[in-house]
């Protein structure tokens, strides 16, 4: 379910806040929120708009964040480089960068069309769950035999 932008710009972020307390940042994305909400309110029609421009210029909205909200809303095949995607492309050599927009960049240059939209989430499981940043599970991973992680852990 969808809830409308002027409802939880209704809200306040007082409000707000008791709703989103138990995540991390909770006070500044809570101000965010309402800015954003008042922004789509009142220059996109109480939208989410389909653009990376528009919805990099919204508080708290990075390269990331937009990325996100292109893939999952509107199915375009971006990839969002969050820390696991970072971390396993570098491990793997699957996309080696120095920053995300290097990953970001190499990740769509070697996945193929049809991966793109999928990618990501695949990944970003992939770093939360197997690839873990301390202890990486290498003896339970699918791709062991692909990865070139020099410091395997069985």
């Amino acid at each position: 379910m969808l809830i409308p932008p002027q409802a939880i710009f209704d809200l306040g972020v007082d409000e707000l806040k008791t709703y989103i307390k138990t995540i991390g940042l909770f006070n500044s994305k809570a101000e965010n929120l309402i800015k954003t909400c008042k922004i789509l309110i009142e220059q996109h029609g109480g939208e989410v708009p389909e653009s990376r421009e528009a919805l990099e210029a919204l508080p708290g909205v990075g390269r990331k964040t937009a990325n996100v909200v292109l893939n999952t809303a509107f199915g375009w095949p971006t990839i969002a480089v969050d820390t696991h995607i970072f971390r396993v492309s570098n491990r793997t050599k699957f996309a080696m960068g120095k920053n995300v927009d290097l990953v970001e960049e190499k990740l769509l240059k070697v996945v193929p069309k049809e991966f793109k939209v999928d990618v990501h989430h695949w990944l970003i499981l992939h770093g939360r769950y197997t690839c873990v940043a301390r202890k990486p599970r290498c003896g339970s991973c699918i791709i062991e035999d692909l990865c070139e992680f020099k410091d395997k852990i069985d």
